[in-house]
């Protein structure tokens, strides 16, 4: 017999349950969604609760387990007084009310100074635009410290923030060689390129070297096993990819002034045609965000130095 028929022809006698009198003469009992009901008549006779709550040890399980945000922000105000016509509890406030919260309103916001205010406003939106490009956290704490010296050299004085935000998390993916597009970083941020390049100059000239971080630029090899990953082509077409980069160098490539999209581009399009995995120039193209022109010239200038 199985758990759920000997649930139900489980009989509970009166002097169990105490409430014989107000349920079925033939009580059948089972427990469903946390209470214990009677089958035949629907009567609630008790709750079942049960806490199945695990404890959280590492920083990865706090954020997935993670209900709801935090209750303060790390810098600004710690009390909202908004202009609204009624209060907490839902009742309106009168013109002495009024009166009282607007000055007290205002004596809070001439407390927080235009840093506070910056930040109030810069944190959410880096935090928002690393979890949609699925940024480690640890780039995350980088661009926040860029973007930190950068507000404190009040370079965003008569600029855009939003374009310092996504400088700063760029200028983080380089410092880090992770390997990320700055177009990519344009587009989720939704920033001109032009305004993200002038910020990220600002910041490589005047804000890394005072932290004593490095910038490095990307290279061909790391965006080869990106744009393979991105086409679902097996390791060996990607290894392919990189023997065919690093021996075209070997014969006088020169790679200087070349955009390195375009090298892995082409040689990821060359492995791919010399294996069963074909991609066509239009996917590949796609995946790196280089055109099919500059795709067919850098495969030329490779299949010249590969003779």
């Amino acid at each position: 017999m199985s758990y759920k028929d000997r649930l139900r022809s489980t009989k509970i006698s009166s002097d169990e349950n105490g409430v014989a009198d107000e349920c079925c003469e033939n009580p059948c009992m089972e427990s469903k969604d946390g209470d214990v009901v009677c089958l035949n008549c629907g009567m609630i006779q008790s709750r079942n609760l049960v806490g199945n709550e695990r404890r959280a040890y590492t920083v990865e399980e706090v954020n997935k387990r993670r209900r709801t945000e935090p209750r303060w922000r790390e810098f600004g105000p710690r009390t909202m007084l908004p202009n609204s016509k009624i209060d907490s509890k839902g009742r309106l406030i009168n013109a002495k009310g009024k009166t009282l919260f607007s000055r007290l309103s205002k004596i809070q916001n001439s407390l927080i100074s235009s840093i506070e205010r910056n930040f109030w406003e810069a944190k959410p939106k880096l935090k928002m635009l690393t979890s949609k490009m699925n940024i480690p956290e640890y780039i995350k704490e980088t661009a926040w410290k860029i973007y930190s010296l950068v507000a404190r050299k009040k370079l965003t004085m008569g600029r855009s923030i939003d374009g310092f935000i996504a400088a700063s998390l760029y200028s983080a993916i380089r410092v880090h060689e992770f390997p990320r597009l700055l177009e990519e970083v344009c587009d989720a941020s939704m920033t001109p390129r032009r305004t993200v390049h002038r910020s990220l100059g600002m910041i490589v000239k005047e804000v890394l070297p005072e932290l004593g971080l490095r910038y490095r630029p990307i290279t061909a090899e790391q965006l080869v096993f990106r744009f393979g990953n991105d086409l679902n082509l097996p390791m060996e077409v990607q290894k392919k990819a990189i023997n065919m980069l690093s021996q075209a160098s070997k014969n006088g490539l020169m790679r200087t002034g070349k955009d390195p999209k375009g090298l892995a581009a082409s040689v990821i399009y060359m492995a791919a045609k010399s294996s069963n995995c074909r991609k066509t120039q239009a996917e590949v193209s796609s995946v790196a965000k280089v055109t099919e022109v500059t795709l067919r010239s850098r495969s030329k200038q490779i299949k010249m130095k590969l003779i």
